[in-house]
């Protein structure tokens, strides 16, 4: 294979969802293995534009082909849930996020044993102009290039100086 994409994916992977996201991690794994890759979601409840995100999608398929991306990016891709003539384009944008999800919630399960549901996603907090959200929001196919790099670089060297602090 030349590429992996997966999707299209049916609801958001916006922001901070990459980090729970099966539809990114199967991207994700497309480019250990040394492949180009991308990952589609279509957002929106109903679902009813599927075929605009296949003809986004065949689009940047088309174009990454001919022109491919560094090694280590990987694209997510979201399509608002409209006729592709409805859309305002395509934008290149960064990852937003949300605040942090709802408190737990426990329940009873048939058998009357004690579980709990992880609460509802928190509401968007960076969500202005140049986000996936924004653009989303706004009518536009977000592009936001990724990569698998977890680490935070800024905090290597205060991590460093606490941890000489151990005793």
């Amino acid at each position: 294979p030349d590429m992996v994409i997966s999707g299209v994916n049916h609801g958001a992977n916006l922001g901070d969802d990459v980090l729970y996201s099966g539809t990114v991690a199967a991207a994700m794994e497309g480019r250990f293995l040394g492949l180009a890759a991308m990952a589609v979601s279509l957002v929106g409840e109903r679902g009813r534009h599927f075929e605009t995100a296949v003809t986004i999608t065949q689009r940047l398929v088309r174009h990454m082909l001919q022109n491919p991306l560094p090694r280590e990016t990987i694209l997510n891709i979201n399509v608002p849930d409209c006729p592709i003539e409805e859309l305002t384009g395509i934008q290149t944008t960064r990852l937003g996020c949300r605040h942090k999800a709802e408190p737990v919630l426990p329940a009873r399960d048939p058998k009357n044993r004690l579980v709990y549901w992880v609460g509802p996603a928190g509401p968007g907090q960076d969500v202005g102009e140049g986000t996936d959200f924004y653009a989303v929001r706004n009518g536009w196919v977000s592009v936001s290039p990724i990569k698998v790099d977890f680490t935070d670089h800024g905090a290597l060297q205060p991590i460093e100086s606490w941890l000489d602090k151990l005793e």
